[in-house]
């Protein structure tokens, strides 16, 4: 099997879209470090008692990385009218985080410090619990800290064949 044969049988699986997010830690004690943030469709609910969700993050990135030494982030579930969101996020060669977060609307989240998406359908405050490597990839599974419905209108964005999507 080819590496294009699996990426096309996995694309027919339709996916939640998130906004994973974090802050780096301050550089010095006056400072606030930079916020970090990726898109991530590899999302899941893994246990309810203890609360606990994963998200797959590519060995090496540079949220991979930060998780390795941040425990704490965050997780807004986008909501379909957020597709510019989600895709700002996911660039390749982007720029800057903190260009990134410039003009999109986010409050800190209380437990993290992290940014927590304007419009999201739900965030999550998240403490890592346990890293996995898994071939190329890190499996980041995060005690929830906190969870919030923030906004009841819209329906998800999903992505499904290699787009985002709205339901319906």
């Amino acid at each position: 099997m080819s590496n294009e044969e699996f990426r096309a049988a996995l694309s027919r699986l339709a996916a939640g879209v998130v906004l994973v997010t974090a802050q780096e830690p301050p550089l010095d004690e006056d400072g606030r470090g930079e916020d970090v943030g990726m898109t991530a469709t590899a999302f899941m609910s893994v246990s309810l008692d203890p609360p606990l969700v994963m998200v797959s993050l590519r060995n090496d990135s540079r949220m991979d990385d930060l998780l390795a030494e941040q425990p704490l982030w965050a997780v807004s579930v986008l909501a379909e009218s957020q597709r510019h969101i989600a895709g700002r996020f996911a660039m390749k060669g982007r720029i800057s985080d903190r260009l990134l977060f410039e003009d999109i609307p986010y409050v800190r989240g209380e437990v993290t410090g992290a940014p927590l998406a304007g419009g999201a359908l739900a965030t999550l405050e998240c403490r890592t619990e346990q890293r996995v490597v898994a071939g190329d990839h890190t499996l980041v599974i995060g005690r929830v800290l906190g969870a919030r419905v923030p906004s009841g209108d819209g329906g998800p964005l999903t992505y499904f064949r290699g787009k985002y999507r709205q339901l319906g």
